[in-house]
């Protein structure tokens, strides 16, 4: 059985995807390394003993699967969380053949994320892993049970759409993301949308946390590339 915080691999070779499940992990007290290659991966598996892995399964091959299915010497085997662009049946029904515990479409929403990590965390160690409702970035306060946001006194009610932007955001301080990048995490590559989409949810996003795109406390926009959280850094907030 883990002793906490539950250490988390992440076999992601987008970075915008990986610092997002980073960012909303925090909720369950996890602590989470990152490999862009099954190299890299196989090396954290080593020296680090992950309790749980979240993998993309593009970057995964057979062997690989079968390397960290494997039973170690205290007869237990890491859980899996495979991510996938492809939600057909035939593509999450060989995931499972390849050995995972679960899987989940990308894009995906950071409620879900969380919750199918608790459950395989809980099911594979026998433990509920403590579950942190509010985590601060900078001067907000985000509430991932109750889609919730306080900058200051402010209670901010969000939609599933700009709470998943707002992680994006949050999730990569300081890093210019592109509409293309936003619109690829949010809705994914295939999504056909006007082309005004972005921006009209984060023009949505500005008006609840109240923050004037002249002169922005939590989103600058890079006219003609994109848009930037401002950077700040997140830490963890006891219920009340």
């Amino acid at each position: 059985m883990p002793s906490a915080p539950e250490r988390v691999l992440l076999l992601i070779d987008e970075s915008i995807v990986g610092e997002t499940i980073s960012l909303t992990l925090n909720h369950g007290v996890y602590v989470t390394r990152g490999a862009r290659t099954m190299a890299q991966a196989m090396a954290l598996i080593a020296d680090w003993h992950p309790h749980l892995a979240v993998i993309d399964m593009d970057l995964a091959n057979d062997q690989f699967m079968r390397s960290i299915s494997a039973p170690s010497g205290s007869n237990a085997r890491m859980p899996v969380l495979a991510l996938t662009r492809r939600g057909d049946l035939k593509t999450k029904l060989a995931a499972f053949e390849q050995g995972v515990d679960d899987i989940m479409t990308v894009p995906f929403s950071p409620e879900e994320l969380l919750a199918r990590v608790l459950v395989l965390t809980r099911r594979v160690y026998g433990q509920k892993v403590k579950l942190t409702p509010v985590i601060k970035v900078g001067e907000l306060e985000i509430d991932i049970l109750n889609r919730e946001v306080r900058a200051g006194s402010s209670r901010l009610h969000l939609t599933s759409v700009e709470q998943s932007l707002l992680y994006v955001l949050a999730a990569n301080p300081g890093e210019l993301l592109s509409r293309d990048q936003i619109m690829d995490a949010l809705w994914g590559a295939d999504y056909v949308a006007e082309s005004n989409v972005v921006d009209r949810h984060i023009r949505n996003l500005r008006a609840k946390l109240q923050d004037d795109w002249h002169k922005p406390r939590f989103i600058d926009t890079v006219p003609g590339q994109g848009y930037r959280f401002i950077a700040t850094s997140s830490e963890l907030v006891e219920p009340s």
